[in-house]
């Protein structure tokens, strides 16, 4: 069965969104690779609310997007989704391999565990995924933010 490619609304939160925080739900779609995502992901993490993230990687845009975003997926896969990604927009400038494997061992994890996982199919469907969600939604460039006021959360 094809892809349904029409047009859709951007989706609430689901159980497995990378959500922090509780009150009024705010979405954002991002790059890892994106400077104005870096200034916005980081601005909205001190702000009041729930943020949940998903990934909007488009290799055509930046090659090591998609990669990134699996890197955050494994990460995540071991509970270290936030402080891995606030460690990307932060440090910009160093996001190649052996700065990722640095990334892991500063926050505990297990090396091995992270490259398998970030090279699997999961992390790769997941990033897949939510790319395809934002542009059914009609995004077009990142960092794409949607705020839902009295939404519901998991």
């Amino acid at each position: 069965m094809a892809d349904d490619l029409s047009s859709k609304d951007v989706p609430g939160e689901r159980a497995d969104d990378h959500a922090d925080g509780v009150g009024a739900l705010t979405i954002i779609y991002a790059d890892f690779t994106c400077p104005h995502c870096a200034v916005t992901f980081l601005r909205l993490r001190e702000a009041p609310g729930r943020l949940v993230f998903r990934h909007f990687a488009l290799k055509t845009r930046h090659p090591r997007s998609v990669a990134l975003a699996c890197a955050a997926q494994a990460a995540g896969l071991q509970g270290a989704f936030w402080p891995f990604a606030e460690s990307l927009y932060t440090d910009q400038g160093h996001l190649d391999d052996p700065h990722l494997w640095a990334r892991c061992e500063q926050l505990g994890l297990d090396v091995d565990r992270f490259e398998d996982d970030r090279r699997g199919a999961d992390c790769a469907e997941r990033v897949r995924r939510d790319t395809r969600e934002g542009l059914r939604a009609g995004i077009v460039g990142t960092p794409a933010v949607f705020v839902l006021p009295g939404a519901r959360t998991c």
